[in-house]
């Protein structure tokens, strides 16, 4: 592979409420074994890239206990492999990251010491596969200063919280808007981008030399009538986690067969770090339909169209609908949770109901937790 990664992995947003008060987005949970991150890393190694760097800052602790071993992802290797960078203070940069062109400038080394002629930047909450094999080869016929992977929208889809591009015939971008109030345009930025290398560190200090921190808003949507920037649709499977209702929909998604089919039944697969947990027990009165149910889960009761992830218990007469059960809860006896998502290791005590709406999901988070993160 002739590119380098960089994950952009330290940012926070209140859409995700709660659910971030313990981790960075990178490290939410997704499909009952895998985190967020998991996917882009998963793209970067069945693309052959090589040597990826991981930039974290908020909230980080999770998200680095998940990358301690590059070895899942098979970055465990001579040459190249996983780097994690957080903000460090030096006698150039006393500030944590200031935004997404920020935080690539102050890891500026990390590019300046590669040899690999192209970058791939990609953000940490996307859930998709894809091979960047093909978008680089894209950028390069297309002689793209920058390439964006873009996804069309289906109608009356909102689009606020991406950025909204528009592309001509030739597939260059000929306007681009970030997270608009309103707009026109049903096309959306994934946050995946091709750059070449040298071009990338002249973007870096440009914009360091003029105070400008974000990457989209001061180099993308800036130079975009001035540098040839090209889209590249993707046209399979893609969703963004970054609010409670995407995150909600992402993992509901999974029930379907044809996702999870997609993307672990069909190569490349998508790896994650294993844990050592028994397979989920099913005791004799339970009742289970339409659900994922990962390792070490322990159910007694009714689970109905819900994502259980690792060791949760699910007590006797509890029903659960609609809901996703993070990582180590203990679910009370006669307990009815619906169109919930319950936090990670909280206990549900017994004789207690939690009932949310589909238009209005309920994130439950008990003060009894029996251990933090």
């Amino acid at each position: 592979m002739r590119a380098i990664g960089i994950i952009l992995a330290g940012g926070n947003n209140k859409r995700m409420r709660e659910l971030s008060n313990k981790r960075a987005i990178s490290a939410m949970p997704v499909a009952g074994s895998f985190r967020a991150i998991d996917f882009a890393l998963s793209n970067m190694s069945n693309s052959h890239v090589q040597k990826v760097a991981v930039l974290t800052q908020y909230n980080s602790r999770s998200l680095n206990q998940h990358l301690s071993s590059s070895k899942w992802w098979d970055f465990g290797r001579k040459q190249g492999g996983l780097y994690v960078y957080t903000p460090t203070i030096t006698a150039e940069h006393s500030d944590w990251f200031r935004g997404t062109a920020d935080a690539l400038y102050q890891n500026l080394e990390f590019l300046k010491s590669s040899h690999e002629p192209y970058v791939i930047i990609a953000a940490d909450d996307g859930v998709y596969k894809l091979d960047y094999n093909k978008v680089l080869e894209y950028h390069i016929e297309k002689k793209a200063d920058i390439t964006v992977v873009v996804k069309t929208m289906e109608p009356n889809t909102d689009v606020s919280r991406f950025g909204c591009v528009k592309l001509n015939d030739d597939g260059r971008v000929v306007d681009f808007e970030e997270k608009p109030i309103a707009t026109d345009a049903n096309t959306i930025s994934c946050g995946i981008y091709v750059v070449r290398r040298r071009q990338l560190i002249d973007f870096l200090e440009k914009a360091h030399e003029e105070d400008r921190t974000d990457f989209v808003n001061d180099i993308l949507v800036r130079y975009k009538n001035v540098k040839r920037i090209y889209g590249y649709k993707i046209e399979t499977y893609w969703s963004s986690i970054s609010s409670v209702e995407s995150y909600y929909q992402t993992n509901m998604d999974f029930l379907k067969r044809d996702v999870r089919d997609y993307f672990f039944r069909t190569l490349p697969g998508v790896y994650t770090k294993l844990e050592d947990n028994p397979p989920a027990k099913y005791n004799p009165d339970c009742n289970v339909r339409h659900s994922i149910l990962a390792s070490g889960c322990i159910v007694n009761g009714t689970v109905e169209n819900s994502v259980l992830f690792r060791k949760v218990y699910v007590g006797n007469n509890c029903v659960i609908k609609n809901s996703i059960i993070l990582n180590d809860v203990y679910i009370g006896d006669n307990t009815v949770i619906e169109n919930c998502i319950v936090e990670s290791r909280d206990t549900i005590r017994a004789n207690t109901t939690y009932i949310g709406s589909p238009d209005d999901i309920k994130i439950v988070v008990e003060k009894n937790v029996r251990y933090q993160m």
